[in-house]
């Protein structure tokens, strides 16, 4: 399993280089990209084939008769590390369950990549792969993150990066900091941190920002101060609302009705929920 470079070819690792020179077969996403790798460092494979999502388990079963015959097999997508949000994890698992060994060969990694300059400083960090493409299902998605401690690191295609951004900004808020990174380690790569709403209508400004591959980065909600307690009549009026309307609804006309903390707020009626399940 060889990671590739997911933008500049200057990023692929000797021992890349070392694997596509000995392997009886190369099984790559797309054999044209891949191709064009192995061009620019002068290596000609022996066998090119192309393994993608739509063929990975017939294509696992030719794969073990190769290595049953000695044959050496290479995998990669088409950028960065194969089986995270890119075809490989079935081969991997059909050629372990048949007793062939499996050798990881690191490299560039997008999600790593984007973190690293992030400037994020939570220690803890969620990678969720792509967002589900329909709003209703990524907004249940993005639910699950209001109250979340830790970063989600998340890919999105191009052309659904303005819907996404608009649906955090209804699911988390606003203000919650994201980090928008695009063609990373490539001639145009971005950086770009603000809060979701600055973020959406930045992104919404410039048409450039809507195209390429995305890295999005969704901060830590802020935490409150554990210490601080909700004024009672904050709570009575969110006691109030939660028995009528969805919790998050209810939550951010508390916060706007009483001036306390939305997420306290949100967090004292789920402790309720949870509670009253028990």
């Amino acid at each position: 399993m060889v990671a590739t470079p997911i933008g500049n070819l200057g990023d692929v690792t000797a021992r890349a280089l070392t694997a596509f020179g000995v392997a009886d077969v190369v099984c790559a996403e797309d054999t044209r990209v891949t191709g064009s790798l192995l061009t620019a460092y002068g290596i000609h494979a022996n066998k090119l084939v192309s393994l993608r999502e739509h063929n990975e388990r017939s294509m696992a079963e030719q794969v073990i008769r190769w290595l049953a015959e000695g044959q050496i097999v290479v995998q990669v997508s088409d950028a960065g590390t194969p089986a995270v949000s890119d075809p490989g994890a079935r081969l991997v698992e059909a050629v372990r369950a048949a007793g062939h060994p499996v050798r990881p060969i690191p490299g560039v990694s997008a999600v790593i990549t984007a973190l690293s300059a992030s400037g994020f400083t939570s220690n803890a960090f969620l990678f969720h792969g792509f967002l589900p493409p329909k709003s209703g299902e990524r907004r249940r998605t993005l639910q699950q993150w209001l109250s979340a401690d830790h970063l989600v690191v998340c890919y999105e295609a191009p052309h659904r990066i303005v819907d996404t951004l608009q649906d955090i900004v209804a699911e988390l808020g606003p203000e919650r900091r994201l980090m928008l990174a695009r063609e990373l380690t490539k001639t145009f790569e971005t950086f770009h941190s603000l809060p979701a709403g600055e973020l959406l209508e930045w992104v919404k400004a410039d048409s450039n920002q809507q195209r390429g591959e995305i890295v999005l980065i969704i901060d830590a909600a802020p935490q409150p101060d554990s210490d601080e307690a909700l004024p009672e009549e904050a709570i009575r009026i969110m006691n109030i609302l939660s028995a009528e309307l969805p919790m998050k609804q209810a939550s951010t006309l508390a916060a706007q009705i009483s001036g306390a903390n939305r997420k306290q707020l949100y967090d004292h009626a789920l402790k309720l929920k949870k509670d009253a399940a028990e």
